[in-house]
């Protein structure tokens, strides 16, 4: 654990760093540090969430083996397989939190961001992070997978999701060579655009290939102005955003 929170924070620095060095759009400080005190609040709840929560009732699925399918005694084959099976459940998921109405309620605090950077990364609503676990629970459990994999694949996916939400202005052809295999800014930049229809696609965390084989791949790419956000909708307070899955609309 020790180790998975020092890569984590490791990356976090780098792409903070170039992030800043770097930066595709121009941010105001004062716009990025108002984000940033929201953003960073939905963080540490869910810090909190994972020791009290998440995390037991993780280890205790691992720990359920119901069959003997789905292990490997090659150690290298069942984690590449744990991974794009907890790579795939994450496409599905983020796809059924777009289409069923209960689920957007508290994913769309996540959209409700107007511009994006690293700190995005982190800020779901502690409602949307307990029903992800409790999906997961059960994906966890018919596929064996391990506890060891799990918290290392863990770590890759917020390490991937702190890149594709940056602020990074990398190289075209480097992020082009890149997106064939995994999720870029330019790809999730697009997912978080305003137009409904483009929200609606590159539903991917860790490999893009999966909007490609499910037809959800958007031919659009990241362009400078483009406006982030739900169309309709518009950023709100604190205090809103943490009740705003609840009220009845």
């Amino acid at each position: 654990m020790l180790i998975k929170s020092l890569i984590i924070l490791i990356g976090i620095l780098i792409v903070g760093f170039f992030e800043s060095i770097f930066p595709k759009e121009k941010i105001l400080f004062q716009s990025k540090f108002n984000r940033m005190k929201k953003n960073i609040f939905f963080w540490i709840c869910n810090s909190l969430l994972s020791p009290l929560l998440i995390l037991p009732v993780s280890l205790w699925a691992t720990q359920k083996h119901l069959h003997s399918l789905f292990v490997f005694e090659n150690a290298v084959i069942y984690f590449l397989f744990n991974l794009l099976i907890l790579d795939v459940f994450l496409y599905w998921w983020h796809r059924l939190n777009h289409k069923i109405s209960f689920l957007w309620r508290f994913h769309h605090v996540h959209h409700l961001d107007e511009t994006l950077d690293l700190t995005t990364a982190v800020r779901f609503h502690f409602g949307e992070v307990i029903l992800s676990a409790c999906a997961r629970f059960f994906i966890i459990i018919i596929f064996n997978i391990s506890f060891m994999n799990l918290i290392i694949i863990e770590g890759i996916i917020l390490l991937a999701s702190i890149f594709h939400h940056s602020n990074i202005n990398l190289f075209h052809r480097a992020e082009k060579i890149l997106s064939y295999i995994i999720v870029t800014p330019s790809i999730h930049w697009v997912h978080h655009h305003a137009k409904q229809t483009n929200t609606d696609s590159n539903y991917s965390t860790i490999f893009s290939w999966w909007d490609r084989l499910f037809y959800t791949r958007s031919s659009m790419l990241r362009f400078i102005g483009m406006i982030i956000g739900v169309e309709g909708d518009k950023e709100q307070t604190l205090f809103t955003l943490i009740r705003r899955p609840f009220i009845k609309k």
